[in-house]
């Protein structure tokens, strides 16, 4: 088949990782790939060595000016099928494949985010049009959307365990750490600010009973000035490193003893197979997107939100057995390596992409 992923941020996320891993697995199984981003863009710049074609297009300005540039790469490409995440990438590539003559749209659903999803949002009669969400519990949650063309399907996030073994750990001591130290690595993103400001407060009421204890920030949003202050205010300036975005990223997860996910979407969906691959224990605030990958008690801890004390004693408990943290890590990695799988995932996108390339369905009704 030849598919199309359009990405039009340009900053990293869960959601461009997400199209990157379909687009280079899917590649690798002799399928026809384009991804389609903006140019001089981080997600540009990580995509490039993938194999598949990577073609840069801006998508500023007015969004019919975008389907239009979209179009030229339909056009001489013979595209089938275009995956979209957003609102609007869904409406600019609606119309260029209408200009286009060709394809259909498969809308995917960041995972968690199901019933979220509104008929609006698949307004357009443009172009038909499909639904990819990251779990068989958000197929569950997804609304009707009576303008669909395509049975909505799922795709679950899944990874490669194997890849995960040649990964080698940052040295701590770029983290505030030694090899005594417990630390802790607590993923962000942008919209985890009040979830991680729980941490840092958890935190704050073990460090004096725990010399040795360090918490590393990483991944969007955690070098913010406002979670600053307030580790300032709780005097945890020597303790807590902000990282922010890094290249490295997976490095700084390998050198955790203890995984602490608040970051939202697949962004925390990706963050919790990540620690888990490399068998590092993960806390997490519970919630259905946080429990579709979390075993409470099996490989890690669901947290009550937004609950500091409880938090604070729960990771005491943690940081007080190690055996019980090799337990959970060995644990995670098992999960993820026989119910979280990239084939798994590729498998998903496969199916969906085989219906919505149906041409008879790409007819306007």
């Amino acid at each position: 088949m030849r598919l199309l992923f359009y990405y039009s941020a340009r900053a990293w996320s869960g959601e461009a990782r997400a199209f990157a891993a379909a687009a280079r697995g899917l590649h690798a199984r002799g399928h026809q790939i384009t991804y389609v981003c903006s140019p001089e863009s981080t997600v540009e710049q990580k995509v490039a060595a993938s194999g598949h074609e990577v073609v840069p297009i801006r998508p500023d300005g007015w969004w019919g000016l975008s389907a239009l540039r979209l179009r030229r790469a339909l056009k001489g490409r013979f595209t089938e099928v275009v995956f979209v995440h957003t609102p609007r990438e869904h409406k600019v590539a609606s119309l260029a494949t209408f200009l286009a003559g060709r394809a259909a749209v498969i809308r995917r659903v960041p995972s968690g985010a199901a019933a979220q999803v509104t008929e609006r949002g698949f307004g357009s009669r443009l172009a038909a049009a499909g639904v990819l969400v990251g779990s068989e519990e958000d197929l569950r949650d997804l609304p009707v959307l009576k303008r669909l063309r395509f049975e909505p399907a799922a795709a679950p996030l899944g990874v490669d365990v194997e890849t995960y073994d040649t990964i080698r750990p940052v040295p701590r001591a770029s983290l505030g750490a030694d090899d005594s130290t417990a630390l802790v690595v607590g993923v962000c993103d942008h919209g985890a600010r009040a979830r991680a400001a729980t941490m840092v407060r958890a935190v704050s009421l073990l460090a004096p009973n725990h010399p040795n204890l360090r918490l590393t920030l990483v991944g969007p949003g955690s070098d913010d000035e406002d979670l600053r202050m307030h580790a300032a205010a709780l005097g945890l300036t020597k303790i807590v490193t902000f990282a922010g975005e890094r290249e490295d990223y997976l490095a700084v997860l390998r050198a955790a003893n203890l995984g602490w996910v608040v970051a939202t979407g697949d962004a925390a969906a990706f963050a919790c197979l990540d620690f888990m691959a490399m068998r590092v224990p993960v806390l997490a605030e519970r919630g259905p997107l946080a429990g579709t990958y979390v075993a409470d008690g099996i490989t890690g801890l669901l947290m009550p939100p937004p609950d500091a004390p409880g938090t604070a004693a729960a990771l005491a408990r943690l940081l007080a057995h190690d055996d019980q943290r090799v337990a959970m890590g060995t644990a995670g990695r098992a999960r993820v390596a026989r119910e979280f799988t990239e084939a798994a995932m590729l498998d998903g996108f496969e199916r969906a992409a085989a219906a919505a390339a149906d041409r008879s369905l790409w007819k306007r009704k």
